[in-house]
């Protein structure tokens, strides 16, 4: 690992800057940008790197939930329910993280990166929302605001199965890989469970922050977690952060959904040439 100066410490907080305006555009959390650059470009060991994403992770859904409260965007009682299995998931991703090697760790991130970003390229065109607002949204569904079609839109929640089981492997990837876990849920939640890209994204972020201090608190006790370094991580997502939310708010789903693919296939790329060395 690197020496911690102050040098490397203007390097990390840029790279959580930019991590965190991705973050909180696609709802992914800035660690599946951030592990990738902390691992591959400045050599870290990838339990260190998952541990300062994890608390960048934090920072993100703390930022990201205050920026979005009041706008409906964030679905309280979904998020709550899914949240159960997410952070039984990442205490169990936590657990188990040490005893997988780094290499299948970094492939197994590529894996995971490349099939998200081939869901979101199937869902270019299509849309979850119902423009009625009268329509009933059911137990769990919501309406908010939307910018794009200038009326208030409904959806509905379907097949909780799969999105509850999509939580629990959200979690355990979340402390595996030291990402929020949204890289599974926000696909999925829009892909198969009727969930607008908006409002999955803003529910995750509201539910990574509970599920990366699940998976964090195992790094910290294992002395993984560097805190100079943590601390200038999380300094630049917060700044991050509010940036991709002021644009995320006036970007069309379409041109989102496009950029969460195309970044998502160059970390893939980039996981699976470090892991097969």
């Amino acid at each position: 690992m690197p020496a911690v100066t102050p040098a490397l410490a203007a390097i990390i907080f840029s790279a959580g800057a930019v991590s965190g305006t991705l973050g909180a555009l696609l709802g992914l959390g800035g660690g599946v940008f951030l592990v990738p650059f902390l691992n591959l470009v400045l050599g870290f060991p990838f339990g260190v790197a998952a541990a300062i994403s994890l608390t960048t992770v934090i920072a993100t859904s703390s930022t990201v939930s205050a920026g979005r409260a009041g706008r409906q965007l964030i679905n309280m009682r979904l998020g709550m329910l899914l949240e159960v299995a997410t952070a039984g998931g990442s205490f169990l991703g936590g657990i188990t993280a040490h005893l997988i090697a780094q290499s299948l760790l970094q492939r197994l991130f590529g894996i995971v990166a490349a099939v998200v970003a081939m869901i979101m390229l199937t869902r270019l065109r299509r849309r979850n929302v119902i423009l009625d607002p009268a329509a009933d949204p059911g137990v769990l569904g919501g309406r908010y605001y939307e910018d794009e079609s200038a009326t208030t839109v409904t959806y509905r929640v379907r097949r909780l199965p799969v999105a509850l089981g999509a939580s629990f492997l959200a979690g355990n990837v979340s402390s595996l890989l030291g990402i929020g876990g949204g890289i599974v849920k926000v696909p999925i939640l829009n892909a198969w469970c009727g969930i607008p890209l908006r409002a999955a994204a803003a529910t995750s972020a509201f539910m990574i922050g509970v599920t990366a201090t699940a998976g964090g608190v195992i790094y910290y006790g294992r002395g993984q977690l560097e805190p100079t370094l943590a601390a200038a991580a999380v300094l630049g997502v917060q700044i991050g952060s509010w940036g991709g939310m002021r644009f995320g708010a006036t970007a069309s789903a379409k041109w989102l959904k496009a950029l969460m693919a195309v970044v998502l296939f160059v970390v893939s790329a980039m996981m699976f040439a470090r892991g097969g060395r």
